[in-house]
C-alpha cells in the first residue's frame, strides 16, 4: 500500500536501521517465536544470536514478491549459512521452520514453541554476567576479523584483546 516513490526511503531506513543493530558495540539477542520473513528476518540476521522456537517459521522471501532483500539479508545470510545454502532459500524465497533454522546455522538456540524470549533473555543474562568491555571486544574482534587475511585478522584481534588488560 506503500506509494512506489516512498519505498526507497523507506527501505533505505530499514537498512539503516538494521546496520546499526549489527554495528553495536553490545550484543543483540534475537528470540524468533513465530513468523519472520522478509524484513523480519532481516532483523535476526541483523542480531549475533538468534533464539528460534519449534513453532518459528522463517525467510526471505521477497523474490516471492518480485523483489529482493534490501535491508542487509543478501549479505548477513551467506555469511551465517554459506552462499549455496543462502542463495537456495533467497532465490526459491523457501520457509524454512525452526529446526531447519538450528540444522543449517542460521539459529544458534532452539527451544519450544512459546518459549523464544524466555530462552534469549536467558543468553542475555549469560552474556551480561561476562565482563562488558571484554564482551564488546570479543565481539569487535570477530565482527572485525571476519573477511580479513589471517595475519591482519589476528592482529586485529590483539589489538581488542589489549583493550582489556586493565578492565574487569
Amino acid at each position: 500500500g506503500m506509494p512506489a516513490e516512498e519505498v526507497p526511503a523507506f527501505v533505505t531506513l530499514i537498512g539503516g536501521t538494521f546496520d546499526r543493530v549489527a554495528r553495536a558495540a553490545q550484543p543483540f539477542v534475537a528470540a524468533v517465536d513465530g513468523f519472520a520473513f522478509g524484513g523480519g528476518m532481516e532483523i535476526a540476521l541483523a542480531c549475533d544470536v538468534r533464539v528460534v522456537s519449534a513453532g518459528a517459521t522463517m525467510g526471505l522471501t521477497e523474490t516471492r514478491l518480485a523483489i529482493v532483500p534490501g535491508a542487509g539479508g543478501t549479505q548477513r545470510l551467506p555469511r551465517l549459512v554459506g552462499i549455496g545454502k543462502a542463495k537456495d532459500l533467497i532465490l526459491t524465497g523457501r520457509r524454512i521452520d525452526g529446526q531447519e533454522a538450528l540444522r543449517i546455522g542460521l539459529a544458534e538456540h532452539g527451544c519450544e514453541a512459546g518459549q523464544a524470549l524466555n530462552v534469549a533473555l536467558a543468553v542475555a543474562e549469560e552474556i551480561a554476567a561476562c565482563g562488558p568491555l571484554a564482551v564488546q571486544a570479543a565481539k569487535a574482534a570477530i565482527d572485525g576479523g571476519v573477511g580479513l587475511p589471517s595475519d591482519r585478522a589476528l592482529e586485529h584481534e590483539r589489538a581488542c584483546y589489549d583493550r582489556t588488560l586493565n578492565s574487569t
